[in-house]
């Protein structure tokens, strides 16, 4: 059974497990690749190198799922905007800081097409129990960046023009989403067979702004994808919205919750009776730890498989410093091999 049928039947006919990010610099493979290429950005949109880096983790681990190796930044790189990954300091975007800015932003979708012939060659070398992920970021979280030009713990750049110019936003965000919009039906056409949105700084959304920034855009991903594609589950990771998780999952329509670490487990076992897919919630650092701990955590996880469809994940991605054993041992406490 796999990843898909569980998104139809809506039951837990055993356990499942994929990890964000599972495909990265905790394994000595990756930095080895990693290695040849100038930039992390070179790496991604090399085909090749970037199902390679797929593929690992499978070639280690016993997944249910491999999740294409790309950056939820390509978007705003098919937009024309100067992208760059600076080692130590993270994404740096040649920032949006007036209306007019946005006049330059023009969609290339031939930018797109590393990923998908990535997605097609990771694809073919998958067997049939292990379905493919493809991804994109969410409309306000890419918005953020690009407003930014980098990284930032309260994007307090980003929500000064949502506010300022609400115009230019929504402009900006309509632009966002359309090219979302085609680069996720080009990754489906490629292969992709799951798809999830990655709301990365759902915490950083102004409460007054998350109806129009957060679940309107969501809601034309989710509206245009299923027309073209009804088949496809995809999954949304509204991370730092707390109790809003809920109304996102309700107000977008999307298949699947990925859930925050922050997330309290009995909220979500009180709030989450119905038949939605959750997925993750354990904190990446317990992955670390490891021993008792995340035997533990898997335990306590484990009521959300008992009461409806659950996939064993992170609550955010897994970190460079996770040691492989413990992956090993996470996977082999989830599946009792």
């Amino acid at each position: 059974m796999t990843l898909i049928k569980l998104f139809q039947e809506k039951k837990n006919r055993q356990s499942y497990c994929w990890i964000m990010r599972q495909a990265g610099r905790y394994l000595p493979e990756y930095k080895k690749l990693r290695a040849k290429y100038p930039s992390f950005l070179d790496l991604c949109l090399n085909p090749t190198a970037a199902a390679e880096v797929t593929l690992q983790p499978l070639k280690r681990f016993d997944l249910d799922a491999a999740i294409i190796f790309s950056d939820i930044l390509i978007v705003p790189y098919a937009l024309g905007q100067d992208l760059a990954f600076i080692e130590g300091q993270g994404p740096v975007l040649d920032r949006i800081e007036v209306p007019s800015d946005i006049q330059r932003l023009v969609a290339n979708y031939d930018r797109f097409t590393p990923t998908c012939e990535a997605l097609t060659r990771v694809k073919s070398s998958l067997p049939q129990s292990i379905n493919l992920i493809g991804f994109a970021g969410a409309p306000w979280t890419v918005a953020c960046y690009m407003l930014e030009g980098k990284s930032s713990k309260a994007f307090d750049r980003a929500k000064a023009f949502a506010f300022r110019y609400p115009e230019a936003f929504s402009e900006l965000l309509d632009l966002i989403t359309k090219t979302t919009i085609a680069y996720l039906k080009k990754q489906v056409e490629a292969g992709a067979q799951v798809l999830q949105i990655f709301e990365s700084w759902g915490e950083a959304v102004p409460d007054c702004l998350v109806e129009s920034v957060v679940y309107k855009p969501t809601q034309e991903i989710l509206q245009s994808l299923k027309a073209s594609f009804p088949h496809v589950p995809i999954l949304g990771f509204p991370r730092g919205l707390g109790e809003k998780t809920q109304d996102y999952q309700q107000r977008t329509g999307v298949d699947g919750v990925s859930l925050d670490a922050r997330l309290s487990l009995e909220w979500v076992k009180k709030t989450f009776k119905e038949n939605v897919v959750l997925q993750g919630g354990i904190d990446p650092q317990v992955l670390v730890v490891g021993g008792d701990l995340l035997k533990r955590e898997v335990e306590r996880y484990r009521a959300l498989e008992r009461q409806g469809p659950y996939i064993f994940n992170l609550g955010h991605g897994i970190v460079p410093e996770t040691p492989i054993e413990h992956v090993v041992d996470f996977i082999k406490y989830i599946k009792g091999s």
